[in-house]
């Protein structure tokens, strides 16, 4: 008897654990969307770029992944936290009702505990793997995006350009965690990433003005009508962008063919903006964000080429 009875129980185990299992793939997945992995992914990428641009030619791997790693939690933290405090907006907006948090698959104590910890992890590896700048500077980041730009949203239509600034900041934390000292060269970074984030994000406002108004977000196109101001922003922005993108040329940081890249693709966006300013629909507001979104690692890409050219 006793021989059958562990012959079925050891027959149903596995049946048991398929849900398990299951359950336990579907926790870490809604924790990393917490992370926002894409945002997260393209925040390392311009850490990386940072980081290449500010070792003035002493490139190292190590140093690099350890800066990766750091910034990397911190981001986690950042995002989460975000979510975190604007669980009951996005409950309200159709683009974010789904996420864990408003859809009720995490608890909120759990995902706060989780962008602590991330947060304070990723600070203090960098303050001991990387140097403390870095760290400081990815401190500062996370405190802006968190407890200034989150809540700013339901106040008024300027948290757009107080997150740009944590937003610009990456490239600053990879070029610090090369050694790269805060000096000209890192701010061109911070101004091109400051400057292109406007008319991306004042395209996405304007593509979900509904959700943001029904959430009360205070977001610019949210407030009321507001005829071609949005448009016009966009340009405004789209059009300082481009002579602040020949910046890495007066600093020794590219060439003649990064020039070339930053202009054709500053005028690009440019006519994305005017596009959408002329005609501001769905469809003109989709093409600024793609626009955007080929802008931003097509230029990157070519200031890195021209860059590791430069030092041949």
């Amino acid at each position: 008897m006793s021989s059958v009875g562990s012959t079925k129980a050891c027959s149903t185990s596995p049946s048991l654990q398929v849900p398990l299992r299951n359950a336990l793939a579907m926790r870490l997945a809604d924790y990393l969307e917490l992370t926002k992995p894409r945002i997260a992914l393209l925040v390392l990428v311009v850490v990386a770029v940072g980081f290449t641009l500010g070792g003035a030619g002493n490139w190292q791997l190590a140093p690099l992944l350890h800066a990766v790693i750091g910034i990397a939690l911190v981001a986690a933290s950042s995002n989460t936290l975000n979510q975190y405090l604007e669980c009951s907006t996005d409950a309200r907006m159709k683009r974010t009702l789904n996420r864990p948090l408003p859809s009720g698959r995490l608890p909120s104590a759990e995902a706060l505990t989780f962008g602590l910890l991330t947060g304070i992890l990723g600070s203090l590896y960098l303050a001991f793997c990387v140097n403390v700048l870095t760290a400081l500077l990815a401190a500062l980041t996370l405190v802006m995006y968190v407890a200034v730009y989150t809540p700013l949203k339901r106040r008024t239509s300027l948290c757009t350009a107080i997150g740009a600034i944590p937003g610009a900041l990456p490239a600053v934390l990879g070029w610090t965690a090369a050694g790269g000292r805060l000096d000209w060269g890192a701010f061109s970074l911070f101004a091109i990433l400051f400057l292109w984030q406007f008319p991306h994000f004042l395209a996405i406002a304007w593509l979900y003005r509904d959700d943001y108004q029904r959430a009360g977000l205070r977001m610019l196109p949210a407030l009321g009508p507001s005829p071609k101001v949005v448009g016009f922003m966009s340009v405004a922005y789209a059009l300082a962008l481009i002579p602040v993108s020949l910046l890495p040329r007066e600093f020794a940081l590219a060439g003649d063919w990064y020039v070339i890249a930053a202009l054709v693709l500053g005028l690009g966006y440019l006519a994305s903006a005017v596009r959408f300013t002329v005609n501001e629909t769905n469809r003109t507001a989709r093409e600024l964000i793609w626009s955007s979104l080929i802008y931003h690692p097509v230029l990157l890409l070519s200031l890195t080429w021209d860059h590791l050219q430069l030092l041949r």
